[in-house]
């Protein structure tokens, strides 16, 4: 989670981006993706693909994440939703 927020921009590659709860997203160059103050969520490249992309997010209080416990292969693994 981040304090003040994220945007991702997509600049390479294919990735794959969840907000809890929520279907998984893939995500591709040109793609903009916004997470609000402390929405729980994760990103990365695709199981068979790099991405590269620009993080952003601001320090509250000297902070710009909180970390929390690691993907799972079965959350990676899981079905991405369809455009």
């Amino acid at each position: 989670t981040h304090p003040l927020g994220q945007t991702l921009l997509v600049t390479a590659g294919a990735g794959l981006a969840q907000v809890w709860g929520e279907p998984i997203r893939a995500i591709r160059p040109g793609d903009v993706i916004w997470f609000p103050p402390g929405e729980k969520h994760w990103h990365g490249a695709s199981p068979t693909t790099a991405m590269t992309h620009i993080a952003i997010q601001e320090a509250l209080n000297g902070s710009t994440a909180e970390w929390l416990g690691a993907v799972t292969d079965d959350q990676y693994a899981g079905e991405v939703a369809k455009d």
